[in-house]
């Protein structure tokens, strides 16, 4: 099987995957329908039709966030797809600055059938490639609908700067229960993103290579501030400095 036929196959399972959860969606939506033509003396002593009712909306919430979550998988895997045929599709670059525009054609593509701008595009395309080249669990968790995009974002996010068998080492602390150092407690899809940003985070750093001393010298050069205006006359002001 070539590569093309293999990522076909992996975009089908996860079309497959949102289609699923879309029938199961539905069938909550049809099951509420149906109490709800049931006359009161049609039901079953000791029904409660609307605690009934909460409990779909419930089961509902908790499958909508999983289908929204393998929806993102789905994207992820064609927008790898396409950024993979596309480079495929291109001339060899004669100089720095061909290859610059055709990078450029590439997220401008992807940011017209979005309707997104071109640096919510590249974030994408930047994301796509990282998940589906160097964190195939995190990838694999996102498509099962076990973890949610935010939770896949911030893998990618303290992942980076890492080499691939450091990237490797944060997705199995994590994502992998049968892992010699598995992470105990409540799975990671389990956590709201900003705790489980903040025990990724302390993982990265008790394990990263490169020393804080390092690493901070180098992030050192990238501090600037920004300003962005904002309605009704105001304006947010961010610093990115030194702590």
């Amino acid at each position: 099987m070539d590569s093309s036929t293999a990522w076909s196959a992996e975009s089908s399972e996860a079309m497959a995957a949102v289609a699923e959860s879309t029938a199961v969606l539905a069938s909550y939506f049809g099951a509420g329908a149906e109490r709800a033509d049931v006359p009161d003396g049609g039901l079953p002593p000791g029904a409660d039709p609307l605690r009934e009712l909460a409990d779909d909306c419930l089961d509902a919430l908790a499958e909508l966030a999983r289908q929204e979550a393998r929806t993102a998988a789905l994207k992820v895997r064609l927008t790898a797809e396409y950024l993979r045929a596309a480079n495929a599709l291109a001339p060899p670059a004669a100089s720095p600055q061909q290859s610059t525009a055709q990078e450029m054609a590439i997220i401008a593509e992807v940011a017209c059938v979005l309707t997104v701008t071109e640096r919510t595009a590249g974030a994408l395309l930047s994301d796509a490639l990282a998940l589906s080249t160097a964190l195939p669990l995190t990838l694999a968790a996102l498509q099962a609908g076990t973890i949610s995009w935010q939770h896949a974002r911030i893998v990618v996010d303290e992942t980076s700067g890492l080499d691939l068998a450091g990237a490797a080492a944060l997705e199995a602390h994590f994502l992998d229960s049968d892992a010699p150092s598995a992470a105990r407690g409540c799975p990671a899809g389990e956590l709201v993103p900003s705790r489980f940003r903040a025990k990724a985070r302390t993982w990265r750093e008790r394990h990263h290579p490169v020393s804080i001393e390092t690493r901070h010298t180098t992030s050192a050069a990238d501090r600037r501030v920004q300003y962005q205006p904002d309605r009704d006359g105001m304006a947010w002001l961010s610093a990115y400095l030194p702590a």
